[in-house]
């Protein structure tokens, strides 16, 4: 393999082939001397953390008309963010995202430190994001391995080590790649490139412009990399939400600021734990603030699966009045984490 060659060949594909995405600059304008908005990179990278890049834009367009500069988003009450991250998961990236972005405000002036050893000072910024920032932001000839980065370098090196063990012998690999020359485009280059073309399944080998320095396509199955270890059970949790309701209106609570799903909206619900829990437990466990225990009628039960483990809820409704809730308009529950609205929407569709 001819490391110089594979990088003008692969920077060649992306200045024809680049992805045009809301928080980049693109090969021709970068080229033209137009530099990108750390905070915009910043922001994108930390949304696209386990997500999609369809499923984020929308996010990234509503973010950044509503908050267009860190500053903005770091005066901006914690409540509002959260709600507004609600269905992108992971709703710790939002916390800290807050926490950055103060930080950036409060000790910085309002400006992105522009090294990767700086970056790694602010609060929430791991390796990753550190480095990707660097790259892509700043131009610094930063090693930026993500999800992508790892399945181009599997299989160019046709390394047999499975994940997650091979990750730092791929972090490794693609370091050896790295060049003074455009490191923002080179890191962007091959995220496009593990998206567009190497992709999961049926990679399109015959597009890949850099096919002849593949030693996993010369296996005959470039697909079998990354190889795989086998992966763990996920073990099971059982819990209870309760669908209280005051005509059109729903009773959510604010979940404490740490652990899952901190800070956002919910339904009240018992704890999570390993067995399912009977209907005398469920009613005993029915929010005290509400007065209508009695009430209480089972109306079914909803899976959800969550990154380390799934999630069994038996849903429970009643109408009545409560304290300490914020009453929501059924119209208004789009907004809840995904487990919540969709336990939200199976408990309100029984309604008689």
């Amino acid at each position: 393999m001819n490391p110089d060659l594979l990088r003008a060949q692969l920077l060649a594909w992306y200045d024809a082939n680049a992805r045009d995405l809301p928080w980049r600059v693109g090969p021709k304008a970068h080229a033209a001397g137009v530099r990108p908005d750390p905070y915009r990179v910043w922001l994108s990278e930390v949304m696209l953390q386990q997500t999609t890049v369809p499923h984020v834009i929308p996010y990234f367009l509503k973010f950044t008309a509503r908050w267009p500069t860190v500053s903005a988003l770091a005066a901006e009450h914690d409540g509002e963010v959260m709600a507004a991250w609600a269905g992108l998961g992971y709703y710790a990236r939002a916390r800290n995202l807050l926490a950055c972005a103060r930080a950036v405000a409060g000790d910085h002036g309002g400006v992105f430190p522009d090294t990767e050893e700086a970056l790694r000072t602010l609060p929430g910024l791991g390796a990753y994001t550190a480095a990707a920032v660097a790259a892509i932001a700043f131009d610094r000839p930063a090693n930026v391995v993500d999800g992508n980065v790892e399945r181009v370098m599997a299989r160019l090196f046709a390394l047999e080590a499975p994940l997650p063990e091979a990750k730092p012998e791929l972090k490794r690999l693609a370091g050896e790649l790295i060049r003074d020359l455009r490191p923002g485009d080179w890191a962007q280059a091959l995220m496009d490139l593990g998206a567009t073309v190497c992709r999961p399944k049926a990679p399109l080998c015959e597009r890949c412009p850099i096919a002849a320095h593949c030693a996993g396509l010369g296996t005959g199955a470039p697909e079998a990399f990354p190889r795989k270890s086998a992966k763990a059970e996920r073990p099971h949790r059982h819990g209870v939400a309760y669908v209280l309701t005051r005509g059109e209106e729903v009773a959510l609570v604010r979940r404490p600021p740490s652990g899952l799903l901190g800070g956002m909206l919910g339904l009240p619900t018992s704890d999570w734990r390993a067995g399912r829990w009977s209907e005398a437990e469920a009613l005993a466990a029915a929010p005290a603030h509400a007065q209508v225990k009695a009430a209480w009628r089972g109306v079914g039960e909803v899976e959800h699966g969550f990154t380390h483990f799934t999630l069994t809820l038996q849903l429970y409704r009643a109408e009545g009045e409560a304290k300490d809730v914020i009453w929501t308009p059924r119209r208004g529950l789009d907004a809840l984490p995904s487990v919540f609205l969709k336990a939200a929407r199976a408990g309100l569709s029984n309604l008689l």
